[in-house]
């Protein structure tokens, strides 16, 4: 927000970039992986799992519940019958329509210091998304509401770590369904300053945030808007084999804005996709390979990312199982995929324990690890989410922050110079003695190694001394302390007015229409 300053005239904003000085933050900074990926299987494999794929395409089909993406399709040369959702899309048509998807681009965030390069090696990391949900140490779990969203976009936008929105922390249920997206985009874009996501769901809903994004980005037309990526969708494939009509009527919208779409097929194998990992992959790629193409058949150069999310069920009880091991080779088998055809790369940090706990924890970094060494470029739910997505959690944010954190760091590989090397303090310390006191270790007292947030590393005397807390109960109170700090960040006033005045005229209306 802004205003003019009485003496000087000029604009001032209100609001701030600021980020506590009292939790052991890294940064602002986009992560790069400076590693190979994970082969976990060879390029003759992928080759066979893209052959697969193309062959499920070709023979067994895809349906599409939209006649306006059936007939793109059908004047690309596909098999459409009329009076049938089926459609059959020949290879060539997919190789085809793939080589326009772009390699890399840029995602800008309202505050051009939280714009990230999406390119080889890039990673970016997201808040939880969608959980119907949340859950902290204090009141438990609870339905999604306003006051709890509003708290989790604090959050997101107090972590560097997160660095963006990846939809909705908690779908805020006390609001009307119809008009409830234009609260929580206008709250995106005026609690937070980075990227953000908005649901595909029908093209009314996208229509109002692309308004909102203009808005807050300062945008006079929406010639200038589309230049660049301001805004990206999450569309999901029904798996098994289907896309609706409500996410394609969202997707051409964003397309024909040219903002990013990630296609994503929600294939958990044994239950929408086949029990072994190479037919579920073989799945996945099929229904992420049509949904890329029928974009590029509708706007040719759209930026798209390859979205995977493979994991398995507890075939006992059928619940959707998270952080597993087949779970993170799918995710680095996915990584493979998209690279094979040279898209960017979607992956989630993801776990299915019902308390911010132990497996919650391993099952996330068996996730991160596969995200990481699979190099996907956006990690959708990087923090937050428990309960399998059913729940988003406040300590998980914090927790899954640290991890995330540490990973960052990991990213880095160790300097290797000849002070770095430290001959001169070995020589004067020599055999029998400690480095504490040396002026190699002083100088880099500050600097030396990571400083995690949550690590308690006190003997066991003194932590019982300071009440004995768990990492969960230490994570409860640096969320509430970064409440209490946040600062909105600084937006123009005639811009934030704007978005008001849009919000309340869309709700005055009614918001969306139709039976969605």
């Amino acid at each position: 927000m802004a205003e003019k300053s009485r003496r000087t005239g000029r604009k001032r904003q209100i609001g701030s970039n600021r980020v506590s000085k009292k939790t052991n933050q890294l940064p602002w900074k986009q992560i790069r992986n400076p590693y190979p990926p994970m082969q976990v299987i060879s390029e003759d494999h992928i080759a066979s799992i893209h052959n697969a794929a193309l062959e499920i395409l070709e023979n067994v089909g895809i349906d599409i519940l939209h006649d306006g993406a059936k007939a793109i399709l059908k004047k690309a040369g596909a098999h459409v019958t009329d009076g049938n959702d089926r459609v059959k899309i020949d290879r060539e048509i997919i190789e085809k329509a793939i080589k326009t998807t772009p390699a890399e681009y840029t995602l800008h965030a309202r505050n051009p210091v939280h714009n990230l390069e999406v390119t080889n090696g890039s990673i970016a990391i997201g808040s939880v998304a969608s959980a119907p949900n949340a859950n902290d140490l204090e009141k438990g779990r609870r339905p999604g509401n306003y006051e709890d969203y509003q708290n989790f976009l604090k959050l997101c936008q107090s972590l560097n770590i997160i660095q963006f929105i990846a939809g909705y922390p908690v779908e805020p249920v006390d609001l009307p369904s119809r008009t409830r997206h234009l609260n929580c985009i206008a709250d995106m874009a005026i609690f937070t300053d980075k990227f953000y996501h908005a649901y595909s769901l029908g093209q009314e809903r996208i229509t109002d945030a692309l308004e909102i994004s203009r808005l807050a980005h300062g945008c006079e037309t929406w010639d200038e808007f589309d230049q660049k990526i301001r805004l990206f969708t999450i569309i999901n494939t029904s798996s098994p084999l289907r896309i609706d009509g409500v996410m394609i009527d969202g997707a051409f919208e964003m397309a024909r804005h040219n903002q990013l779409c990630i296609i994503t097929p929600f294939t958990l194998s044994g239950a929408m996709a086949p029990v072994t990992i190479a037919g579920a992959l073989a799945q996945q790629h099929a229904e992420a390979l049509a949904g890329i193409s029928l974009l590029q058949l509708f706007n040719p150069g759209t930026p798209v990312a390859y979205g995977g999310f493979t994991s398995n069920v507890d075939m006992k009880s059928g619940a959707p199982a998270f952080g597993t091991p087949e779970n993170t080779q799918a995710a680095m088998i996915g990584g493979q995929l998209a690279r094979y055809i040279n898209i960017p790369y979607r992956s989630s940090n993801a776990n299915a324990s019902n308390a911010v706990d132990a497996q919650s924890t391993y099952e996330s970094q068996m996730s991160i690890w596969g995200a990481m060494m699979g190099h996907a470029n956006f990690i959708m739910h990087g923090c937050g989410w428990i309960e399998g997505g059913l729940s988003a959690s406040f300590e998980k944010v914090i927790l899954d922050a640290e991890m995330m954190q540490m990973m960052s760091k990991f990213m880095q590989p160790p300097e290797i110079t000849s002070d770095s090397l430290a001959i001169e303090a070995i020589k004067d310390v020599g055999p029998g003695g400690h480095f504490f006191g040396t002026q190699h270790t002083i100088d880099r007292y500050e600097t030396a190694f990571y400083s995690p947030m949550l690590s308690d590393w006190n003997n066991f005397e003194t932590w019982t001394e300071n009440g004995g807390k768990t990492a969960t109960e230490r994570a409860h109170l640096i969320y509430k302390q970064l409440l209490t700090e946040y600062t909105a960040p600084a937006l123009e006033q005639s811009q934030h007015d704007a978005i008001n005045e849009f919000v309340a005229r869309r709700i005055s209306e009614g918001g969306v229409t139709g039976d969605f």
